[in-house]
């Protein structure tokens, strides 16, 4: 059985916060997860690093004005107040 990281030694979780919880979901599955759709058209909500509005479309997703990676993991996707964000000196890659 795989882990997504909920069970046994592994850091991490869907209840992570910060920039914990983005690499997790980033990980998680193999990576599939973070960009896959949220429900329902996405999640409105404010940029936690320059106060952009945008919408959160994949549970993994940055701000389109600075790139600020943000991050809902999918037990917690039906509220904004659950995003995440990874900090002002996390970049994808």
């Amino acid at each position: 059985m795989g882990s997504c990281g909920t069970c046994g030694d592994e850091s991490g979780g869907p209840f992570s916060e910060g920039r914990e919880l983005v690499q997790f979901v980033m990980q998680a599955h193999g990576g599939a997860v973070a960009d896959s759709p949220v429900p329902n058209g996405g999640l409105e909500t404010k940029c936690q690093g320059c106060g952009e509005s945008f919408t959160l479309k994949t549970f993994v997703d940055t701000c389109p004005k600075c790139g600020g990676v943000h991050a809902v993991s999918p037990p917690r996707c039906d509220n904004a107040d659950n995003i995440q964000f990874a900090g002002t000196d996390f970049k994808l890659v």
